[in-house]
């Protein structure tokens, strides 16, 4: 009898032991730190949108590798990545896409998405995937509402009523019809067996988080405000319990903008992310988008824009440890010198921007705040900047970071662009050593 209970003991010592090893080999949540196989998780991370898009042909895979291999080296260990992207007629969103139509899904993209995150989990690295987006240069969720009720939303590129595209793109949140359709795909996707790796996507390691969307917002500035926001609120809500319903190993995010991504509410913000179900939080900074900087006059703008960049980034990192959660800044760019958009011209005043940054995130690291760590914009690795009739799959070389409703090359930061780089390279180095020295 004791033979035997000694026996039950052993074999239960065994189970428990190998369930936390597969356990610490996903990046989890505690308190405001991510946490790594029992170490706190900091990361110096790029956005490649077009990953799958390089990894869906043999030159794009050359290609991909390649830059793997050379973001490594420099401490670039995140990758946020698009998981989906809707077909649509619209004049600048890109045509090759993940989703034809409901339930009809473009099988070379999603074997360049297993090709991508096989070659991810290789290396060590982790990757965000993003499930839709706002915005219509990929498609994004007008796209669902023409599949769902046959609604041609109106493209901003041609008329330039951006006002109407960001209203009509929010009444995505209430279509119950929309939401079947993207829900389909998510639980595909989730489900899905690497065809490289023989992993499902849900038990992948390299994975860290499913994002419900690019910078979902609840509509226009002051157009009712309110309403929209619990709108927004009700849909993560909702979204990121339904994904952790059929994946508990891996987190969960909006993907959201911040605050200037929620109606310039702070407590929209925290409305819109206290939801149990969403792990962690996130923010965007874009100074020239919001009129902060102006390239052509720098000398004039980039004092200001640095006052207005600390207060954006200290002001999420004190809402992240009102929340209690972790917090990244996964998007942030800037152009190049007086606004130009070739690889040979300069970066001082971008370098200058990413020093600033990296310098304020690690102080706020070594002084224990939410912060966590952040993704640049964005990755243009190898690619030149080419026509935008010319950017697709057969054409791996003409990736860069910015989606094609923008100049290419405008905010990309190249392999040549070492200087930027090196100053990557440093941030990794100071908080891997701050990782080394704690456990948990």
């Amino acid at each position: 009898m004791k033979l035997k209970c000694y026996f039950i003991f052993f074999i239960a010592v065994i189970f428990f032991s190998c369930k936390e090893r597969e356990e610490n080999v996903f990046i989890k949540v505690k308190g405001t730190k991510f946490i790594l196989k029992n170490k706190p998780y900091y990361f110096a991370g790029a956005n490649i949108y077009y990953a799958a898009y390089l990894g869906a042909s043999k030159e794009g895979r050359e290609r991909l590798l390649k830059e793997l291999d050379l973001l490594n080296s420099y401490g670039i260990t995140n990758i946020r990545i698009m998981g989906a992207s809707e077909y649509s007629s619209f004049k600048k969103a890109i045509h090759e896409c993940f989703i034809l139509g409901p339930n009809e899904y473009n099988e070379q993209l999603l074997q360049g998405l297993d090709f991508a995150l096989s070659e991810i989990g290789k290396r060590k690295m982790h990757a965000i995937i993003y499930l839709t987006n706002y915005w219509q240069w990929s498609g994004g969720m007008t796209q669902y509402l023409k599949w769902a009720n046959d609604f041609q939303a109106t493209d901003p590129d041609v008329n330039n009523e951006w006002r109407d595209y960001m209203t009509q793109s929010a009444t995505f949140y209430r279509s119950d019809t929309a939401q079947k359709i993207f829900r389909d795909y998510v639980y595909m996707l989730i489900n899905r067996k690497n065809t490289f790796s023989n992993i499902l996507y849900k038990d992948d390691p390299a994975i860290m988080a499913w994002e419900l969307a690019n910078e979902p917002r609840p509509g226009p500035d002051k157009d009712n405000d309110s309403i929209n926001i619990e709108i927004l609120t009700k849909w993560v809500d909702q979204t990121a319990q339904f994904i952790h319903s059929i994946d508990p190993n891996h987190l969960v995010c909006s993907g959201s903008e911040g605050i200037v991504g929620c109606v310039q509410s702070i407590d929209g913000f925290l409305k819109i992310h206290c939801s149990k179900y969403i792990d962690y939080l996130n923010f965007h900074l874009w100074p020239k988008n919001w009129g902060w900087f102006n390239s052509i006059q720098p000398e004039k703008t980039f004092s200001s824009t640095i006052y207005k960049t600390t207060n954006y980034i200290l002001i999420h990192i004190e809402l992240a440890r009102k929340l209690g959660k972790p917090i990244t800044l996964e998007e942030f760019g800037m152009e190049r010198d007086s606004g130009k958009y070739n690889i040979e011209s300069t970066v001082f005043y971008r370098n200058k921007f990413f020093q600033h940054i990296t310098n304020l995130l690690l102080d706020s690291i070594n002084n224990n705040s939410p912060i966590a760590g952040f993704n640049f914009w964005a990755w243009g690795g190898y690619g030149f900047p080419a026509n935008v009739d010319e950017v697709n799959i057969k054409n791996p070389m003409s990736f860069v970071g910015d989606p094609l409703s923008e100049p290419q090359g405008l905010n990309s930061i190249f392999a040549s662009d070492t200087s930027t780089l090196k100053i990557f390279r440093n941030f990794y180095h100071n908080i891997k050593n701050i990782s080394d020295t704690k456990a948990y």
